[in-house]
Parts: structure tokens; C-alpha cells; sequence
């Protein structure tokens, strides 16, 4: 998971204009200009590998779904859970959440929803509970190879009230019952064809082979044109019966290289770099001192939490030891210091500072080379005079480390970390790839020793699908799940699953603590650092809100507008 003639509002008009009233004509014709603005143009450092809300899980999807697809739930920039497709969140207080005892003793609960009464898709075909079937369908079947298939296992069965209004029973009762933010529509009247053969639905899927239909979007926006690669334009979707959205056209562009996200920001070329998948911080703060007066730079602490995965299929990445020395072997507050100026803070865990479940209870890794080596040879890797550490059959101690192609930061993140464990004797070898194929293929399918990536999360969001065991991809489901390093621990399992149904938050932060100090002491992802997004918007922009959580910002995309 985006120029134009305005951009002479840099020149200064007071200065350059020697007579007043040619001063006052040409600021009256800037003012007119933006006034009528009507597109919009918006870069981003990634492609999605597919349009399919339920397919991937990759944040250039979110940023584009979030302007033509409305969840039922999401978390808001104040990080509190809102309705965008239903027409309120059900509660226990207000009967519409009612917890049941189910047949094996434990507790469950009822989740009745209505579905928003003007809610239709871009050809009109009202959104109704035949959707909400369909979508339940795809998401229960095991060859379907959603990304989200925990939350639709987790609900048992759905009751059926009239065309907008339906019952959910959820298997749990966890304490943020009434999120259901992963289960996001999909068109039974255009999807049902596509699934006749579920393994073959991810081929076979409208948003990838017929993505410009009209009937595949219920949000303000829906999409028009797209070339694979390159650019995603969307224009206002006619059915849409909430705000109007202020621009006729909205083009987001994929250009990988950051560098060159630069060069068409200052050309003109686009108008914006989205925060969720634009400048890394260092480069923002570089820009920022160059082209401060023109343009709007807003930073936003995030739940993004940068970090390299470790495939434990890996005979070297199974042996603990060795990924313990990897993390020691590494300085990552000089890294962070160096490349970041202290603005993005070193991770010892998957939980930010930020987060209410965050605890400081857990191993905190500093750099210490002597203690690598110290683990390094325990596991039977030799020092040599030159060269990297062999075992006793001769073999050098060589890890493969792969990340997004083209993004600046990670491959001078990536340059520091081969650097760094050289010093300890381990060789590095790296091989990147564009971020639709690593992630649309090489992730998923765990081709990878050691991957550099983010996850990006929602406030106190249970990590089941990146942690439990049931979520390690594979040919049995399909390659659905997100748990790419194949960690298998039953003790993770156990509080994974007590976590989501303490109700009670004391009890609930001491589980926090128990698997974030598991997950430090394991070590199944090395954490490098939480990162601060920047939002680099034109000045004639408004209403552009960061949420500094998973949900993109383009889901308030009706609030954005162009101001005199």
C-alpha cells in the first residue's frame, strides 16, 4: 500500500509586481485559477499487484480503494472506530451487539448491521445483504486466497433481515467486537461469475481483468482508466449519494524510484506525494529545506513499523542464535540517527510507543558485535582471517536480503545493515524487486531468506494474521496468510487468542506484554525502526488528514478541496 500552471504561486507576486494594480489582476487570476481547479494528480512509490479489496494485503490497494470503496468499519485519524458503509456501530448497550454462550463453552456475540440505505454500486445496483452473502462466501472458502480469511472463519453465520439489515455471529466476543474492517464488499452481481472455480478467482477477478467497470465501486470515486505500472485515474462515481467529491479527475501515478518522485513534483507533473507511500523521512526533510514556501509538509507519527522477516524455513534463520546476533550485530540507533535525524524511533517490538498496548517490559537489543560473535560461533559459524564465517562442511555464512525496488531509504537502510553484519562475518547479497512482485508473489509465496518490509496496523490491532500459525502461508490455503516468517509457536497461539477476548484492559496490557516480550526473545522479524509519514501537499490543497494508522487518508477524500 499519486502540476501545473499554479505552481508560479512560488515566485512571490508583491515582489515581482512593480505597479499595483497589475499586482492585484495577477493575484486575482492565481485566486480564479485555483478556485477552479478541478484535478488532481498524486504520487505514490508503489503499484498494486491487484485491485481486489480482499486479495494482498498491500498499502498502494488501500490508498487506491479508499477513494471508490467504503468499508463497514475503520479506524479514523483520531484512531476511533467509525461506521463508513453502515449506519452505526452496534453495541452491547444499545442491543444490537447481544454476547451468546456458544455449543463448546465459550462466548461469542450477535452483530446486527444496517447497511446505509443509499449505499449503491457505480452502476447503480443498490448495495445490499446479497453483497454481504456473496462477499461471506468468498471469504469462507479455503481456495479463494483472501488476505483477510481469519475474520470470515471467525464469523459462523449470517441471518438475513431485509436487503440492508443482517446479523453476524462472530465465534469470539474480543474487545473490539464490532470491527469488522477487513470485511469489505465485493459486487455479487459482477463477482459471482468470476468465482465459479474459487481457485481460480484470483485470476479470474473483475477488478484485475475488467477494472474500469463502473459497477465494481461504491465510493466517491470510481476508477476510469488504468495502465498497469504506471497510473490509476479516477473520476466522481455518478451513484455516489454522500459529499461530492471537489475534483472531476484524480490520477494517481506509481513512480518507484524516489528520486524521480521529486523530479515530477518539481516539474509539475504531479501535485502531491502521498504520506502513506511517498518520501521516505530523510528525503522529505531535505526537500523540505529547499522548497518549504511552496508547498505544505506535514509529518505524522505512525503505526508503521519497518522491519526485516526472517524465513525460518531457512536452516541459518532457524537456529535462534544466529538471529539473535543478526539484531546485535546492528547499531540502529546510529543507523536511525544518521539517515533519519532521530525523527523515526528505533522498534524493540511490533507495538509502537504510541499504542496503548505498548510495554517497556520486553529485551531491548543494543549494538554489541563481541555478543554476536560469541552466538555466531556457539551456532557453529568459524571466524576466518578473510571473508565470511563457514561451518564445519566448509559453507559461508551468505543470507540473501530483499526489498522494494527503487525506494531510496530501504536501499540505504539495506547498504547499512550488509555493512554493518559484514563486521560480524556474515555476508549479505542483495536481490530487490518491484513492490508489486515482491509482494504479489515472492512474499506470499516465501521465496525469500531475510525481506525488508513494513506492516502497517490500526490501533491495539491483534497481529494475528502476521504471527499465528495459522496464518503461514502455504499450498493448503492457498498462500492467504500473512505470516511470511512461518513462526510457529504455540505459546504465541495462546495469548494471540486470550488477547482478543480480554475484556477487561489491565488484563489485557499484561498479555500485550507477554507476546511482545515473546516476540523480542524469538525474534521471527528483526524490528528496525516506526516510521514518521510526510505528506508533501500543493498550498491550494485542504482537508488532507493523515491517520497515521493503516487506513489511508483517501477515504476522507470528499473533505479534500481547493482553496484560494
Amino acid at each position: 500500500m499519486s502540476e501545473n500552471s499554479l505552481r508560479s504561486t512560488r515566485w512571490g507576486w508583491a515582489i515581482r509586481c512593480l505597479v499595483i494594480p497589475a499586482c492585484l489582476i495577477l493575484l486575482s487570476d492565481q485566486r480564479q485559477a485555483v478556485a477552479g481547479k478541478d484535478e488532481l494528480t498524486i504520487g505514490i512509490t508503489q503499484f498494486p499487484s491487484t485491485l481486489n479489496p480482499n486479495i494482498d494485503a498491500m498499502a498502494a490497494k488501500s490508498y487506491v480503494l479508499g477513494a471508490t470503496l467504503r468499508p463497514f468499519t475503520v479506524y479514523d485519524a483520531d484512531w476511533k472506530l467509525v461506521c463508513l458503509l453502515c449506519v452505526k456501530l452496534p453495541s452491547i448497550e444499545d442491543g444490537d451487539a447481544v454476547p451468546v454462550d456458544l455449543p463448546d463453552g465459550k462466548k461469542g456475540i450477535d452483530l446486527t448491521f444496517t447497511i446505509r440505505p443509499d449505499a449503491s454500486w457505480g452502476d447503480g445496483v443498490p448495495v445490499t445483504t446479497e453483497d454481504v452473502l456473496f462477499t461471506y462466501q468468498v471469504g469462507r472458502d479455503p481456495a479463494s486466497a483472501v488476505a483477510n480469511g481469519e475474520l470470515y472463519r471467525r464469523i459462523t453465520d449470517i441471518t438475513v433481515k431485509d436487503d440492508k439489515t443482517f446479523t453476524l455471529r462472530v465465534d469470539k466476543l474480543t474487545f473490539d467486537y464490532a470491527a469488522i474492517n477487513d470485511f469489505v464488499l465485493l459486487p455479487a452481481h459482477l463477482e459471482r461469475s468470476a468465482f465459479n472455480e474459487p481457485a481460480q478467482y484470483r485470476v479470474r477477478t473483475r477488478y484485475d481483468n475488467d477494472p474500469t467497470n463502473p459497477g465494481l465501486y461504491n465510493g466517491p470515486y470510481r476508477i476510469s482508466e488504468i495502465a498497469a505500472g504506471s497510473h490509476i485515474s479516477l473520476e466522481p462515481n455518478p451513484s455516489w449519494q454522500g459529499p461530492k467529491p471537489h475534483f472531476r479527475r484524480v490520477t494517481i501515478r506509481a513512480i518507484e524510484n524516489t528520486a524521480a518522485l521529486e523530479a515530477n513534483l518539481l516539474s509539475g507533473t504531479i501535485d502531491m506525494v502521498a504520506g502513506e507511500l511517498g518520501f521516505p523521512l530523510e528525503d522529505a526533510i531535505a526537500f523540505e529545506k529547499r522548497h518549504r514556501d511552496a508547498y505544505q509538509i506535514v509529518y505524522k507519527p505512525s503505526l508503521v513499523y519497518e522491519h526485516v522477516d526472517c524465513n525460518l524455513d531457512s536452516p541459518v534463520l532457524a537456529d535462534r542464535r544466529v538471529r539473535e546476533a543478526l539484531i546485535l550485530g546492528l547499531d540502529r540507533d546510529a543507523m536511525t540517527g544518521q539517515l533519519f535525524a532521530g525523527q523515526q524511533p528505533v522498534a524493540d517490538s511490533f507495538v509502537n510507543p504510541l499504542d496503548s498496548g505498548y510495554s517497556t517490559d520486553l529485551p531491548h537489543y543494543r549494538h554489541d558485535p563481541e555478543r554476536a560473535a560469541a552466538l555466531l560461533e556457539a551456532a557453529g559459524w568459524r571466524k576466518q582471517a578473510n571473508g565470511p564465517r563457514i561451518d564445519a562442511n566448509g559453507n559461508r555464512l551468505t543470507l540473501e536480503l530483499m526489498t522494494t525496488a527503487g525506494n531510496r531509504s530501504r536501499e540505504l537502510v539495506e547498504q547499512v545493515l550488509q555493512s554493518q553484519w559484514r563486521r560480524i562475518g556474515v555476508e549479505v547479497r542483495l536481490r530487490n524487486e518491484p513492490a508489486r512482485v515482491l509482494f504479489g508473489q515472492t512474499l506470499r509465496h516465501r521465496q525469500f531468506q531475510l525481506a525488508m518490509y513494513a506492516w502497517i496496523s490500526s490501533p491495539e490491532n491483534v497481529p494475528r494474521s502476521i504471527l499465528h500459525s495459522r496464518e503461514i502461508p502455504g499450498p493448503g490455503n492457498s498462500f492467504a496468510g500473512q505470516n511470511l516468517s512461518g513462526f510457529n509457536n504455540p505459546e504465541t497461539d495462546r495469548l494471540l487468542d486470550a488477547l482478543e477476548v480480554e475484556l477487561d484492559p489491565a488484563r489485557r496490557h499484561s498479555l500485550w506484554a507477554e507476546l511482545q516480550r515473546l516476540y523480542a526473545t524469538e525474534l521471527p522479524s528483526l524490528p528496525l525502526y516506526f516510521r514518521s509519514s510526510v505528506f508533501v501537499l500543493p498550498k491550494w490543497l485542504s482537508g488532507v488528514r493523515p491517520t497515521g494508522n493503516q487506513y489511508p487518508s483517501t477515504l476522507w477524500i470528499t473533505d479534500w478541496k481547493p482553496e484560494q
